[in-house]
């Protein structure tokens, strides 16, 4: 299988990682809402459910689902990969949500695409100029400030080490699940990898789902459940769509900047509804890596292009 390279409209890839990002920055405060009703499965199962059933009906109009009679082994391989990265991903990421605060699930998560990027140099030959390196280093130099500044903040250290352990073990199956899917992108629409996995995920969720309290549940929640169903459709609908025209490690540096613009949300959550959800204490060396991360995502993005490193190699195997 030849590795996938993307199409090098970088405007493009840019845009839809900016639409990823402010997606992903709303979606942990509504989570956190929402599991005031749900428990985190079925939540999650919720989501999937939804999702499956959308991507289903698009992959049936356009005539996608021939596609995947014509796959080999090592491509349901990927997708095998891919589906319990995600679906790992999105369960371990919630348990780590209900354990801490929004701000500090999504500062921590950032560890996945910083994984991804990584991972991206050595799986597809990705090449970074200095200055992307030097953002690299602001990124995860800023992402090491923030975490600090909450760490000693938190009134209950046991329980914040339990979800951020949860939350970490969520960026590494998801830079599993990123890869195998770009990967996947030279055989499938990226619309047909995502309606596989979810449609997989809801199948694999089912029988530890709860679907009787989604019945309990109020208005309120009831129109916060579907905002982090569709949530799941656009953000990584975009994500996907961002790997076909982008360079994965540029994309992964630009969703860096996420966990900033969760804290800015619940900031403004904070204010529009008092005691919707507490509010993120953040002291000046906090904010001093939060500015780091929006630099160092910004610089490693944006600072010079280089096309991959050419490559005689006609296959590849799984990441």
């Amino acid at each position: 299988m030849s590795r996938h390279q993307p199409s090098g409209r970088w405007q493009l890839g840019l845009a839809l990682a900016l639409v990823t990002t402010a997606c992903w920055a709303t979606l942990p405060l509504a989570l956190k809402l929402t599991l005031n009703a749900l428990d985190p499965i079925t939540l999650t199962w919720a989501r999937f459910v939804f999702a499956a059933l959308v991507a289903l009906l698009w992959l049936s109009v356009r005539g996608e689902l021939r596609g995947f009679a014509n796959l080999r082994r090592q491509e349901w391989v990927l997708l095998t990969i891919a589906s319990a990265g995600l679906i790992g991903n999105y369960v371990f990421y919630l348990f780590g949500v209900d354990a801490t605060s929004p701000a500090n699930a999504q500062l921590l998560i950032q560890a996945a695409p910083l994984l991804m990027a990584l991972g991206a140099l050595v799986v597809f030959h990705e090449r970074y100029v200095t200055w992307q390196w030097l953002g690299l280093v602001a990124v995860v130099s800023g992402l090491s400030l923030f975490a600090h500044d909450q760490w000693r903040q938190q009134p209950e250290q046991a329980a914040y080490v339990a979800g951020s352990a949860w939350v970490l073990l969520a960026a590494v199956v998801w830079a599993f699940y990123a890869l195998a899917q770009k990967q996947l992108l030279v055989r499938l629409s990226a619309a047909a990898i995502l309606g596989f996995i979810f449609v997989v995920a809801a199948i694999v969720l089912a029988p530890f789902a709860q679907p009787r309290s989604l019945l309990a549940l109020d208005g309120t929640h009831g129109w916060l459940l579907l905002y982090c169903s569709i949530n799941t459709l656009v953000a990584y609908g975009a994500f996907a769509a961002a790997l076909a025209h982008w360079q994965a490690s540029r994309v992964s540096l630009v969703l860096a900047a996420t966990p900033v613009l969760t804290l800015l949300c619940g900031y403004a959550l904070a204010a529009l509804v008092p005691g919707a959800i507490a509010i993120e204490r953040v002291a000046l060396i906090g904010w001093c890596g939060a500015a780091l991360v929006v630099a160092g995502s910004a610089l490693a993005s944006l600072g010079g292009t280089r096309a991959p490193a050419p490559t005689s190699i006609a296959s590849t195997s799984s990441p």
